[in-house]
């Protein structure tokens, strides 16, 4: 059959990203101890010389498909764009695997166990010839409470769910394995004025309740808070967060962000 692909191209682009996206797979994520079996959102590409008219996406959709029945450590992910390099005979791959993973949760007082849910995400991009650049990705919930509102108000003092979101470049792939999405969950929730529980019981809902209204925060607060904390991980070359507090007596939302890179 013809390969409508390799026909020659003459336009003289280059194309860095072609490929597939919402791409969906269940894949077995492995992290540590903790291995999950996941539904991932998926988006492939390779580079695409100037010469050719297009790539072969199957190819794509076939190492995909291979992958999944595999347990997935994050080490992996540098293996899957190997094998897209040298199956699309490319320079470049990129890919992002989207999915939720879910941590583990003691209610603070009654010790209820439940699971909380965290958009988590696997980024990696390879050139041939050099290491991945690998960031993962992670959205945390938290609880904050506005310390104005506390402050002016004869009781009480509104609050919301808020939420993080961090990127984290990882200076030393080699010991990428060593990361736990757990711990990294935990430092990031822990710097809201409380945790977000699944489950509580009438004597939790008291202590978070309280426990906010004791460690008021502006998202401001929230994200100095954060950055400090990331600054002392060890293995991070560079991060990006986001905090943002989804308003509860306001129409819209408060925000603030910041990222580093760290200097070698």
């Amino acid at each position: 059959m013809i390969d409508i692909q390799n026909q020659q191209d003459n336009r003289g682009i280059k194309i860095k990203n072609t490929g597939i996206t919402k791409f969906h797979l269940p894949f077995l994520i492995s992290n540590g101890e903790n291995t999950q079996q996941v539904a991932a959102e998926i988006k492939f590409t390779v580079s695409l010389a100037e010469n050719l008219r297009g790539t072969h996406m199957s190819r794509l959709a076939e190492i995909l498909t291979d992958w999944s029945a595999r347990k997935i450590k994050i080490s992996d992910v540098e293996k899957i764009l190997i094998d897209a390099l040298d199956k699309l005979s490319t320079d470049f791959a990129s890919i992002t695997i989207a999915f939720k993973f879910f941590v583990k949760k003691f209610s603070p007082i009654s010790k209820k166990t439940s699971l909380n849910v965290i958009d988590c995400e696997f980024f990696g991009e390879l050139a041939r010839g050099e290491r991945i650049n690998f960031i993962l990705g992670l959205s945390v919930p938290f609880t904050s409470l506005c310390p104005c509102s506390k402050e002016i108000s004869d009781f009480g003092a509104h609050n919301q769910r808020s939420i993080c979101r961090v990127k984290l470049n990882f200076a030393d792939f080699d010991k990428i394995d060593a990361i736990n999405i757990e711990n990294f969950v935990h430092l990031i929730e822990m710097q809201g004025s409380a945790e977000i529980f699944p489950l509580l019981k009438r004597e939790d809902e008291k202590f978070v309740t309280e426990n906010a209204y004791k460690n008021a925060k502006f998202v401001e607060d929230i994200l100095r808070d954060v950055v400090i904390t990331l600054r002392r991980v060890e293995n991070l070359k560079a991060f990006a967060v986001e905090c943002e507090n989804f308003e509860s007596i306001h129409n819209h939302n408060a925000f603030a962000s910041h990222n580093e890179i760290f200097s070698c």
